[in-house]
């Protein structure tokens, strides 16, 4: 995943919170238990090799030299308003407030950047922690000394506007200038927009409370496959789930939603609240929806999402039919949920080293050419990557930088097939990042995550296609077909699931009807029910799911995921059929393209048009000709 922060938004959307990175797996991968052995493990973040650690001194050398630039933009934040209401004046006024906003956020996106990477590996250093909250303060003074620009902007004549639009001067603030225009009826006045960004920090308290009791459950005991008792945790949940035992999995699924269940009443309370959040900013801006608020900050109609939703339930019957074939392979009377990451393929997966899964990343994305080769060498190699996990580092996976940094990327690397794809999608997103600062001025430079997760998942896409073509045997090829199939179950289904429960959760508080837990986990369980099928038990445990989702959070994030797998598979099919002719089209007109224009159009000069369903439909059609070469080879 791709990290978003303040700055990369629109003017228009400046007071809204910075969007955080999920702690779960998106895509479980099912695999054979990791060789214990051979696994690196580290309790402090001292005890790691160098080698495995990002260098956060290509930001900063010292503390002292970020606590320099923080008082720099505290300067450069109360100068900015010496611009207020003179912008109007002439093309040069306006300039020149364009360009002292863009140097404010550029070097604000550094300082946040830095700080919030430095405490994600050490949480429980409370200086790390002071410099965080510092950051952040520093960003909630930039948002409000910045909050009066996009309405005076937008007040200023139209004509006088698109006048100076055509100049030279202008060209790098041309789509931000246009966002403002196009953004015009939703921006407020300069004293609400002052308002709205000195309450901003509010909006983020349901996350960090969800955050903080997350962090502080404590889960049961289990028993492995040895019968040794283990400590259930956020971290190795998934894994005890992907267990062939099956009294370990459902051990596991039964320990750790009973245990949520027991804080069921604050989950609701937290996620509540969030909702509430979107819908008073939706209401307060006019907009008919706090999904239209969402989409709309970057661009994307409605259409895109509802398109989304009807087309994945039209073609539920596949999602049904794999279930069926789990069911029968597993050979069990009833098929549950606490089954559904088991393995159904009888195939040995390694540990990977992490020097192993380097190489097949490598060799999975050689149809991208030498140049990104070489890039992919350098991340390796440079200190763009901290690998391994210790008990204080967030979970999960990202990239993250800024416009003045190199793409960094955090992984948990645990040795499985899934955390060698999660290499490979970071590096995606690492890539596009790289393209996009040599290319685009920093106004352009960062892009939504509606064509961030694409390129992520074009690199899984190709990484599949590799091994597939590669394998040596019928287990093998079974084995990666399935693996395939859970990406789309995953990510294509799975979230857009997700997309569904949070577009339900929003309407029924705008309609006024209570979010308590009863009603989140009765919706959870329904719609769940409906896309797994008859053939699946919708086990009581599964309504509490919701609450295990960090992405119901980040406002109307988890759709993306889904249309951009869709997007990515019409993309990887371009790449192989067409080789470089492709690759140059995707790398110029969409891995450098940044924020230069609306997302859609960013994808369609790649090669994809998401403003029809048919990408959704063509993906349903690779997910089911998958599902036929599965039963195929079943069959011999």
């Amino acid at each position: 995943m791709k990290k978003k922060i303040l700055s990369s938004l629109t003017a228009v959307a400046i007071a809204t919170s910075v969007i955080s990175t999920p702690g779960i797996p998106l895509n479980p991968v099912k695999v054979e238990a990791a060789q214990d052995a051979l696994k690196p493990t580290y309790e402090t973040r001292s005890e790691i090799p160098d080698e495995f650690k990002w260098k956060l001194d290509h930001i900063y050398e010292t503390k002292a030299a970020w606590e320099a630039d923080v008082k720099k933009v505290e300067q450069m934040a109360n100068d900015f308003t010496a611009h207020q209401g003179k912008i109007s004046k002439s093309q040069d006024s306006l300039v020149k407030a364009l360009n002292s906003y863009s140097d404010l956020m550029r070097l604000t996106d550094k300082v946040y950047v830095y700080a919030n990477m430095s405490f994600d590996v050490n949480s429980t250093n409370p200086d790390l922690q002071e410099l965080a909250d510092k950051a952040g303060n520093v960003l909630t003074l930039v948002s409000e000394k910045t909050s009066w620009f996009a309405p005076e902007v937008a007040a200023m004549q139209a004509n006088k506007l698109e006048k100076y639009l055509k100049s030279d001067e202008m060209k790098p603030y041309a789509m931000f200038v246009g966002d403002i225009i196009r953004e015009k009826e939703h921006t407020l006045s300069t004293e609400l927009e002052k308002l709205l960004a000195q309450i901003s920090p509010l909006s983020s308290n349901p996350e960090d409370v969800y955050g903080a009791l997350m962090t502080n459950i404590k889960f049961p005991m289990i028993k492995d496959e040895t019968g040794k008792d283990i400590q259930l945790s956020r971290s190795n949940f998934i894994s005890y789930m992907e267990s062939e035992n099956r009294n370990v999995r459902k051990a596991a699924f039964e320990g750790f939603y009973s245990t949520m269940e027991k804080y069921q009443d604050t989950f609701a309370q937290t996620i509540s609240g969030n909702v509430k959040a979107h819908n008073i900013n939706a209401n307060v801006r006019n907009y008919d929806s706090a999904l239209e608020a969402s989409l709309s900050a970057n661009n994307v109609p409605v259409e895109v999402y509802d398109n989304l939703v009807k087309t994945v339930n039209d073609n539920l019957p596949l999602l049904h039919r794999y279930m069926e074939l789990k069911k029968k392979l597993l050979e069990v009377d009833e098929l549950h949920m606490y089954d559904i990451y088991t393995p159904i393929v009888d195939y040995q997966a390694d540990y990977i080293p992490y020097s192993k899964a380097k190489e097949m990343v490598k060799n999975g994305l050689k149809p991208l050419g030498p140049e990104v080769q070489s890039i992919i060498d350098k991340s390796f190699n440079e200190g763009w990557v901290d690998v391994y996990s210790t008990p204080d580092k967030r979970s999960g996976a990202y990239q993250w930088g800024a416009y003045d940094t190199h793409p960094y990327m955090l992984l948990n690397y645990q040795g499985t097939l899934d955390d060698t794809y999660t290499i490979a999608h970071e590096v995606g997103h690492a890539l596009q990042s790289h393209y996009t600062n040599a290319k685009q001025p920093y106004m352009t430079s960062n892009y939504p995550i509606f064509t961030a997760e694409v390129a992520s998942t074009l690199n899984e896409a190709l990484m599949f296609k590799e091994m597939y073509n590669n394998a040596k045997t019928k287990e093998e090829k079974l084995y990666l077909l399935n693996q395939y199939l859970e990406n789309f179950r995953g990510t294509l289904f799975r979230q857009t699931q997700f997309a569904e429960f949070e577009k339900a959760i929003h309407d029924m508080d705008k309609a006024g009807e209570s979010l308590n837990a009863e009603a989140l986990k009765k919706l959870y369980r329904d719609i769940n029910a409906k896309y797994y099928g008859k053939t699946m038990i919708s086990d009581e445990e599964i309504a509490m799911e919701w609450a295990r989702v960090p992405h119901f959070y980040y406002n109307f994030y988890v759709y993306q995921y889904a249309t951009s797998f869709a997007a990515s598979q019409a993309l990887s099919k371009q790449v192989m059929e067409e080789g470089d002719v492709a690759v140059k089209r995707i790398t110029e007109n969409f891995l450098s393209a940044g924020s230069s224009d609306a997302p859609l159009e960013v994808l369609k000069a790649a090669g994809v048009d998401m403003s029809t369903a048919k990408p959704i439909e063509d993906a349903m059609k690779v997910f089911e000709q998958t599902l036929d070469e599965m039963e195929k080879l079943l069959e011999e």
